[in-house]
């Protein structure tokens, strides 16, 4: 068993809180200060009472509510009353209008907290400055001459390989001479002039647009419109959080700091929501760091104009590029203007949150660690919809099925998208806090004493992972549980077809009682009783959830169950310790018998908890602690739940009380877990695939070449989804969802750092990443030429198997490993993927039965 320090499971040691370092007692240590010390007495006092929402005539606001932290009382609609659909409300869209035509109120955007924006010649000053900088002008300077030498020495050669080719020929005159003075000179300047070009059309593609006031004011006049209409039930945030931001807003507008906000990536309407909140309650409208996908005609534009800077997806090889994006995010932090950027990267397809993608971070760190900026703010933003409209891409996305580009413009201009009732958006802010304080602190923490090793490149990667990941747990500590979340969690974690009204509302509060009691939060509805709001969710999720009548119960069945997993996803963080105690309880409580054979030891348990939790920590956010302590207060948490009991010799089983009620609550973990789980285990059973037949093996002996069996990582990708389709079909895998590409990555990715699989990343563009098994875990062949189950890599799979779901032909490995087995041979030798189909949707609401 590894020692306490060594485990990475249920604690913050692992990939998904940052590197693994041991918390030690303080030294002297060096932290990261400014060139001038920030006076104590003028940081923001975080006790401070705020003033509420509603402002005053002068546009200040006056007094504030709200309550503790999990307490969603004094959470405000902002978008309230503001009509958006003429035939409904035509007074009221009128005078909305009017009131945005006219800028009155806070719809003038005159008087808000922040560096100034939004005036004639606004881009134009950064473009300037940007192009001046001594960052750019050196850079272009040392790529000319660069240029220059390669050049010369091409001209050198030439003349030397053309006097060597004619020596001893008489009157001969070369062609080709090396570079006189006075033309080393002006191509030169040719060079600079022509990369001086270059930057500056990728300033001029970079920078914001932030120049119109009336620009700005019509687009919020259409955002609203759209909001309002998408979602009508409103945008809410909670009165105390949005105040302590505007604190801290004004603090950073006295110190000139920027806030770098931090959301989380649902939808394309994310990009919208924030600025509108912003625009809204009058603060600075951040400059917002977005893919360059989105830099098309017409909403490009528009985007740009309200604070968009379009960054290419790969620019790490583009010396010039890079140095242009890395002087206008310090330009930006210099002037104290607000920074957005998706702590993903990207939208996250299965509803839970991504691993942190830093690129901004590190030059914002580095703009830190240089002391160009003194300090700035970061601001982590959970954004929370009743329904994301999305989801159906994403699942096509994920199941590696070509689907039409969806784009914002897209989203804009689709009318029917703009004719649905979606519910409501719901948004809440993290305390923001300084990023000064936080690197002085984890600098004190990892004893990092000196100058020279806090620049190196490791120490920054660790506070860059320290700094993502404790991003991605504020947004997680304050994320809002939607209904529909509720609702779509509750069907897909029962066992049986469907269920009826009230046992959904019994389980719905029973679930929200368990995300109080943890800490977690729950949309609020001013009092509305649980049947309302179920019924509310029901009404938005009408085309994933289906009515089955004429029964002596109507019964609520899931249509689409791969596309309301992305609703489930959105709380599993709330409860993946106990999901992996349940999980690994799992593997005795399924062989059955008597009591005491269904129990498991502390130390097993203990044991099977670290494979489990190291194995998905790519996927997962632990709580802060190691994996004793963890374990320790979950087991603790499910005895008072009545879920185990702990008998006196120590041995975990399931409680009377449980096992009397059908084992619901037990089971509701379980289901959480397993579809995580059956992926992992695809993941390793198709490394099968990767096998080389008998024929490769002869043929790679006798050209003596690269032992090893490499293919193009996407073609792998695709064949696994094939081959996990095909054991769903047959019944060997339990979740359609288990195929999906981004958790099938996650889990080759820690094959990888298991040292199963191999990877291989190009050298060049027309080369492809490649992928190969290691050859310690290279499967044997028997007599008659077919692989054999047994082996290290048949060991993982086995051992990740213990953890699944029963199901169909399970129990009976010989049969399983035959089966699967046999699959992958005929996978690994087919040319290329062959295209499976999904599951039939189920019928529509009253022609029938489900087919499940």
């Amino acid at each position: 068993m590894a020692s306490k320090n060594s485990k990475a499971g249920l604690d913050n040691a692992g990939a998904n809180t940052g590197p693994v370092l041991e918390l030690k007692p303080l030294k002297n240590v060096m932290p990261i200060v400014p060139a001038q010390q920030v006076d104590s007495s003028s940081c923001p006092p975080s006790g401070e009472t705020s003033p509420l929402l509603e402002s005053s005539p002068n546009g200040k606001p006056t007094t504030q509510r709200g309550g503790p932290d999990n307490d969603e009382s004094g959470v405000e609609n902002i978008t309230k009353k503001h009509a958006g659909r003429i035939r409904e409300d035509p007074v009221g869209f009128v005078v909305q209008t009017a009131a945005f035509y006219q800028g009155t109120g806070w719809r003038s955007y005159s008087n808000y907290v922040g560096t100034r924006i939004f005036y004639e010649g606004f881009s134009a000053s950064f473009k300037d400055r940007i192009l001046a900088s001594q960052k750019v002008v050196e850079l272009v300077k040392s790529m000319a001459n660069t240029q220059l030498e390669v050049l010369i020495k091409q001209r050198q050669d030439a003349h030397e390989a053309e006097k060597a080719a004619n020596a001893g020929k008489k009157n001969f005159k070369p062609k080709v001479w090396p570079m006189r003075p006075e033309d080393v000179e002006a191509r030169r300047k040719t060079l600079e002039a022509e990369l001086t070009a270059v930057a500056k059309t990728n300033i001029d593609k970079l920078v914001c647009d932030m120049n119109s006031m009336k620009f700005i004011r019509f687009f919020a006049f259409l955002i609203n419109n759209i909001l309002v209409r998408m979602y009508h039930q409103g945008i809410h945030i909670k009165e105390s959080e949005f105040l302590e931001l505007r604190r801290v807003a004004e603090y950073c507008a006295e110190k000139k700091y920027s806030m770098v906000i931090l959301p989380c990536h649902k939808s394309h309407i994310d990009y919208l929501v924030i600025s509108y909140i912003f625009f809204r309650m009058g603060l600075a409208l951040p400059h917002i760091a977005a893919g360059d996908n989105l830099d098309m005609p017409v909403v490009g534009k528009a985007l740009k104009g309200a604070g968009a800077f379009f960054i290419r997806r790969s620019w790490a090889d583009d010396q010039l590029y890079t140095s242009i994006v890395q002087e206008y995010v310090q330009e930006l932090l210099e002037g104290g203007y607000n920074i957005e950027c998706f702590i993903e990267g990207t939208r996250s397809r299965t509803g839970k949150l991504l691993p942190p993608k830093l690129g901004v971070l590190k030059i914002i760190m580095d703009a830190m660690l240089s002391n160009r900026v003194q300090d700035c703010y970061i601001v982590p933003i959970s954004i929370g919809y009743d329904k994301v409209i999305e989801t159906e891409t994403y699942i096509n996305e994920l199941l590696g099925i070509p689907k039409e580009k969806e784009s914002l413009w897209g989203v804009i201009t689709n009318s029917r998208l703009l004719q649905l009732k979606m519910g409501r958006i719901d948004v809440r802010f993290a305390k923001p806090y300084s990023l000064r304080e936080f690197m002085n602190h984890e600098i004190e923490r990892r004893e990092i004493i000196n100058e020279q090793e806090m620049t190196s490149n490791v120490a920054k990667s660790q506070l860059l992972k320290a700094l993502g990941y404790k991003v991605l747990a504020d947004i997680n500590s304050v994320s809002v549980v939607m209904p529909t979340a509720l609702v779509g969690t509750v069907i897909l974690t029962l066992r049986g077809r469907g269920v009826g009204r009230n046992e959904l509302i019994r389980r719905v509060d029973w679930l929200k009682r368990e995300i109080l009691s943890k800490g977690g939060r729950v949309a609020n509805f001013s009092g509305m009783e649980t049947g309302e709001v179920v019924d509310r969710a029901l009404g938005v999720l009408k085309d994933l959830v289906a009515l089955q009548k004429n029964l002596l119960e109507p019964v609520f069945y899931a249509v689409k169950r791969f596309e309301l997993s992305f609703y489930r996803n959105q709380l599993i963080h709330l409860f993946i310790h106990e999901a992996i105690v349940a999980v690994t309880m799992y593997t005795r409580i399924k062989i059955g018998g008597a009591k005491s054979i269904q129990q498991i030891s502390q130390t097993e348990l203990l044991n099977e908890v670290t494979f489990l939790s190291r194995l998905l920590k790519t996927d997962f956010i632990y709580n802060p602690g190691d994996i004793d302590s963890n374990l320790e207060n979950t087991l603790e948490y499910l005895k008072k739940s009545n879920v185990i009991e702990i008998d006196s010799e120590g041995n975990v089983g399931l409680s009377d009380v449980e096992r009397g009620i059908g084992r619901e609550n037990y089971d509701f973990y379980c289901f959480l877990l397993w579809p995580f789980v059956e992926t992992y285990w695809l993941a390793a059973v198709s490394l099968y695939t990767l096998i080389p037949t008998v024929k490769e093996i002869n043929e790679q002996a006798n050209a003596g070449g690269d032992p090893l069996h490499w293919i193009e990582e996407r073609v792998f990708v695709e064949k696994t989804q094939m081959f996990g389709k095909t054991l769903y079909y047959q019944g060997d895998l339990s979740y359609f969802e288990s195929v999906n590409m981004e958790t099938l990555k996650n889990g080759f990715n820690r094959l990888c750092d298991y040292g199963i699989l191999m990877i291989k990343k190009p050298t060049n563009a027309k080369e492809r990443t490649k992928v190969a098994l290691h050859p310690d875990f290279m499967p044997s062949r028997g007599p008659d030429g077919h692989v054999i189950a047994s082996g290290a890599l048949w060991d993982m799979v086995e051992h990740i198997g213990t953890f699944r779901r029963e199901g169909k032909n399970r129990r009976d490995n010989a049969t399983v490993s035959s089966r699967v087995l046999r699959f992958a041979e005929v996978v690994a030798n087919s040319p290329a993927p062959v295209k499976v189909p999904m599951p039939s949707p189920a019928p529509k609401k009253g022609t029938g039965a489900p087919k499940l």
